[in-house]
């Protein structure tokens, strides 16, 4: 549904997006992750057909972004991270305006819009002059104008920036229910959102693409290792030797201790299986199991990994589509969030 292909966006000597490909397929809920000045932004206009890029080409459900503009923004809804509203009118006018602009044909154009306010909780709001709104309200106006025209493709910058918890919670619900429906591009900062919401991430650092994959299979391809967390009461002896002894055991590091229950992170080989062989070793010497589970990597961990200074960008650079590392001189332009 939206594939791009070696696109490159250079600001005069500076790159800000470097040779970046990838594919989102129909009904797909892609995250896009990157710290500031990454180049998320930059790469979120060009696939609107807001922004040329320099080199490569992008195609929006089969039409090409530069070469059949209008055809593909026919098919895109876009909220960027400053929804673009117009003060003077009204929620209600704002809509319909939208929705003249974007062909909604007269028919249906009430319905549609009646059902994008619904979807996004703002049924209550068409009669206030979006200049007054909270900040909140601005973004949830932002989202209905979006899927207004029920497009294809939903690219979704920062969407719930601004909103309180229980707005977070509603527009999470309603872009998982957009999938399927929908192929959504999520740009966000906030990483327990791409846990929550996305089936896909993509990392990008200094404009380029250093990963490709589902947060499990990142998880699993740059832990290299497993790591399982033990918890027993030993009545104050020593299980140290006892752990370090079993069969396919790297290491055993003390994690908390208190009141003679002990907690342990546990590393064996990527592959290996030791739970049983723990838990035979803890009934053995007679201690008290009261936890045993796996410890993963958090999305956390892996976007710092894969963006830090020293981070090995090459490590699933390839499975991305991308080559050499970015040149250190690449950057965003400062507009980018």
């Amino acid at each position: 549904m939206i594939d791009v292909q070696h696109v490159t966006k250079r600001y005069g000597p500076l790159t800000a997006v470097d040779d970046l490909s990838f594919r989102v397929e129909r009904g797909e809920i892609l995250g896009f992750l990157g710290p500031n000045g990454a180049g998320k932004t930059t790469t979120m206009r060009i696939l609107t057909g807001y922004l040329p890029a320099t080199e490569g080409r992008v195609q929006v459900a089969g039409f090409d972004v530069f070469e059949q503009p209008i055809e593909a923004k026919r098919r895109t809804g876009y909220l960027p991270e400053t929804p673009p509203l117009y003060p003077e009118m009204t929620v209600d006018e704002y809509l319909q305006f939208v929705a003249r602009i974007k062909g909604v044909p007269a028919s249906d154009r009430q319905a549609q819009i009646g059902s994008a306010m619904e979807r996004t909780s703002i049924a209550d709001m068409g009669d206030r002059y979006c200049g007054r709104l909270s900040k909140g309200y601005r973004q949830r106006v932002g989202l209905a104008q979006a899927i207004l025209h029920n497009p294809d493709v939903l690219i979704l910058d920062e969407p719930t920036a601004g909103l309180d918890p229980r707005q977070i919670i509603e527009t999470r619900k309603l872009i998982t229910d957009l999938a399927g429906d929908h192929t959504v591009i999520l740009s966000t900062h906030i990483l327990p959102e791409v846990s929550q919401t996305c089936q896909r991430v993509v990392i990008i650092n200094r404009g380029r693409v250093v990963a490709v994959d589902t947060p499990d299979n990142l998880t699993a391809r740059l832990q290299g290792s497993q790591t399982l967390y033990l918890q027993v009461d030993t009545q104050g002896a020593d299980p140290l030797p006892a752990l370090e002894g079993v069969a396919g055991v790297l290491s055993v590091t003390v994690a908390d201790k208190r009141d003679g229950v002990g907690g342990y992170q546990v590393e064996s080989g990527s592959g290996d299986d030791i739970r049983r062989e723990l838990s035979r070793t803890v009934v053995t010497n007679g201690w008290g199991l009261l936890e045993l589970r796996p410890q993963q990597m958090s999305l956390e961990d892996i976007f710092l990994q894969l963006t830090t200074e020293d981070a090995p960008a090459d490590t699933l650079a390839a499975d991305a589509g991308t080559g050499d590392d970015a040149d250190e001189a690449n950057t965003e332009d400062r507009t980018d969030g």
